[in-house]
């Protein structure tokens, strides 16, 4: 996984961003300074996960997605810098994403007046791996509960009639975390009526929640199953792996889950800009940097025109 280094450049790229929002009411042409530099930091911060994702972690979409977000990123920054101020939504999304994943990601366990403290990722880690459990169980499997390389109560062994011990442990990126934190990052970033943020909230998060958790436990089912070995020899170049028990996992996740996963977010983007529709100003801004054409999603969805802490347009 990503080290100290790492942790360090992120924590660092969102203290740039959170500067940056703090500013732009108070000081227009320092903020855009500042965000402009936060979308640099951004893109070197990416750039360094590439190798991980898609050498270290055999993910292809995660290193193909990392890989885009670096010219992504520095084109945000110049389109900041040339003064398109919309994107100032998407600078404080970011702000408020990072705020919301770092803790879990970098903060260690902490000893506390004589009590030992876990880390955030160790609460959050061993609650999902507590659910997959349950729902696991509750779909006719049995797989053992035991400690996991970090000492967390987060892996489960699989016996298969053989012998062979296959095990799978639920690790941060099983959580959801990160695909709430973008979430609650684009909610927390707009400025509109709190009772409409707080159903936007009431929206997202939950559902993101539990289909991760379907995720999860069919990941594990299928794994510890050997459900899928499909293709064997294929999958294995594929991946740069030599370990036949891995295709049933290679298959479950990184290719039917998070293809999965993108038109799950598709469909739960869809569902909060109905009801938080200053969200389309970020969605526009993301579409303009793709395809260089300005769009008005709101005409397209028969939604109001709410400008960013306005009131609605016609």
């Amino acid at each position: 996984m990503p080290g100290l280094l790492s942790d360090l450049l992120g924590w660092a790229v969102i203290f740039l961003f959170t500067t940056g929002a703090l500013l732009v009411d108070r000081d227009r042409d320092q903020a855009r300074l500042v965000t402009t530099a936060a979308w640099g930091g951004f893109a070197v911060f990416w750039a360094q996960l590439v190798p991980w994702f898609a050498f270290s972690h055999k993910s292809y979409v995660e290193g193909f997605l990392s890989l885009a977000a670096v010219p992504a990123c520095l084109y945000a920054g110049y389109l900041v810098y040339s003064g398109r101020d919309t994107l100032f939504v998407l600078s404080r999304a970011v702000a408020a994403m990072g705020l919301v994943y770092l803790p879990f990601e970098t903060i260690p366990a902490i000893a506390v007046a004589g009590l030992s403290l876990p880390a955030p990722r160790q609460v959050l880690i061993e609650t999902v791996a507590a659910q997959t459990g349950f729902l696991t169980n509750l779909l006719g499997y049995s797989p053992t509960l035991i400690p996991g390389p970090e000492g967390y109560m987060n892996t489960y062994r699989y016996v298969e009639p053989n012998g062979h011990r296959l095990e799978y442990t639920v690790v941060l990126a099983c959580t959801g975390l990160g695909s709430m934190a973008i979430f609650a990052g684009l909610i927390a970033a707009v400025r509109a009526p709190l009772d409409r943020k707080l159903r936007a909230f009431a929206i997202s998060i939950p559902i993101i929640y539990a289909l991760n958790l379907v995720r999860v436990t069919f990941i594990g089912i299928v794994f510890g199953n050997q459900y899928m070995q499909w293709f064997v020899d294929e999958v294995l170049f594929l991946f740069g792996s030599s370990d036949p028990y891995r295709v049933s996992f290679f298959l479950s996740d990184r290719v039917i889950s998070q293809v999965g996963a993108v038109f799950a977010l598709v469909a739960v983007i869809y569902l909060v800009v109905r009801e938080l529709p200053e969200l389309l100003t970020v969605i526009e801004d993301v579409l303009f940097m793709v395809t260089g054409d300005e769009y008005d999603l709101a005409r397209q969805l028969d939604l109001p025109r709410v400008p960013d802490g306005g009131e609605d347009v016609e």
